[in-house]
């Protein structure tokens, strides 16, 4: 009886969709700038993260599930660096599309941590001149 009395104060195993009270693997991002570029077509990008984009497009101009090749180009400091990566459609709706990444190569990492620090380096600096 115990045990069961004491076993209902535990806490349920925190699980990868569970950090910080998400359901998402990975942080968002909805600050940096950068736009996507999908089938020579350029779209505002509304967030993104490790795992994936939403853009902001006519959601009738993709299917769930479709393939496509989604490069992301960031806006740096001093230079402009475009992403490009294997992703597929995995909700669309509103004048909204969300793109899944395919597993990132380590060169592909590399490139999204470029973004985020450039990204915390500008903010610190912004927070100097103040």
């Amino acid at each position: 009886m115990l045990s069961t009395l004491l076993g209902s104060f535990r806490q349920p195993k925190q699980t990868v969709f569970d950090q910080d009270s998400s359901r998402r693997r990975h942080m968002r991002r909805d600050r940096d700038r950068c736009v996507s570029m999908v089938d020579g077509n350029m779209f505002p990008v509304l967030d993104w993260s490790l795992g994936g984009a939403q853009i902001a497009c006519d959601e009738k101009r993709f299917g769930i599930g479709d393939e496509v090749t989604l490069a992301l180009k960031f806006e740096l400091r001093d230079d402009i660096i475009d992403v490009p990566h294997k992703a597929h459609v995995v909700r669309k709706g509103r004048g909204r599309v969300a793109f899944e990444f395919e597993p990132l190569s380590k060169d592909i990492r590399a490139l999204f941590q470029t973004v985020m620090d450039d990204f915390m380096a500008r903010e610190f600096a912004e927070s100097q001149t103040v």
